[in-house]
């Protein structure tokens, strides 16, 4: 049994290193992220304002029009948290935490918050993460599953819980860096300032300082927004300028603090 699945991981190692990283199709990948969709959605409360997830919507149609890579069928929601954070599923979904509409002082701020989760899925960075679990974990033989018509249905499940466990909440530094360039790429297609993405940084830099719980979530999920704001910074200065803010924003946000105030993140 542990020699077997020791192969199982050095035969997994061999085809990644060359260079095999993404054995899972678009196809299966949007098949997972419906799962993965589903069990969020039995989880996670929803804010149901239509005037602000309309909004929202619409903010991420316009960057997905721009964005690279495959057509996925992109959606966004809007978690009922006032914890800022915003997190990418396989294959399309996209939801952001109220807290992080809340946080972000323009449109081009909170632009930047859906860009780069877009960037996530465009970047295929969820297929990445599948593959190197499965073969760490020695469960190549579900790759055939994944790829194959026969059982995808139950690499999804499979795949569903690999999520719950955290799987596609956290891409590492390198996806996120790439998923910083892209998004600020995505932004200027877009026709916003992708200054707003580095901005929004240094506004979890000072919340950090003044909210330390609020940013905490988003801290276990991300790199330091110091680091990564000084890294974004030559992108930004290549791309050049944009829109930085609407009244329909800031209509939005004097919105939020009419409702119902949004619901802490239960500790696990």
């Amino acid at each position: 049994m542990i020699q077997g699945f020791a192969l199982s991981i050095a035969l997994g190692l061999g085809l990644l290193n060359l260079g095999f990283v993404q054995l899972v199709s678009v196809e299966d990948e949007i098949k997972i992220g419906r799962e993965a969709q589903d069990e969020v959605k039995r989880q996670v409360p929803e804010l149901r304002d239509r005037a602000v997830t309309n909004y929202v919507r619409e903010i991420g149609r316009r960057l997905t029009a721009h964005a690279p890579g495959p057509k996925y069928p992109y959606s966004f929601s809007v978690a009922d948290y006032r914890e800022i954070n915003a997190f990418a599923l396989p294959g399309g979904p996209v939801w952001v935490h109220r807290g992080a509409l809340g946080a972000a002082r323009t449109e081009a701020q909170f632009a930047g918050v859906v860009a780069h989760e877009v960037a996530h899925i465009a970047q295929r960075h969820a297929a990445d993460q599948l593959t190197k679990a499965m073969v760490a974990n020695g469960l190549l033989g579900l790759l055939g599953a994944v790829l194959g018509n026969d059982g995808s249905g139950r690499a999804a499940n499979i795949a569903a819980g690999l999520f719950a466990e955290g799987l596609f909440l956290k891409f590492g530094r390198d996806g996120e860096r790439e998923a910083d360039r892209v998004g600020a790429q995505i932004m200027q297609r877009a026709g916003w300032d992708p200054r707003g993405m580095v901005e929004f940084l240094q506004v979890l830099r000072e919340k950090q300082g003044r909210d330390p719980s609020g940013v905490e979530i988003f801290l276990s999920t991300h790199p330091s927004p110091g680091g990564r704001s000084d890294e974004l910074e030559a992108e930004v200065r290549r791309l050049g300028s944009g829109r930085r803010d609407t009244n329909e924003f800031q209509q939005i946000r004097r919105r939020l603090d009419h409702l119902p105030p949004p619901k802490s993140m239960p500790r696990r």
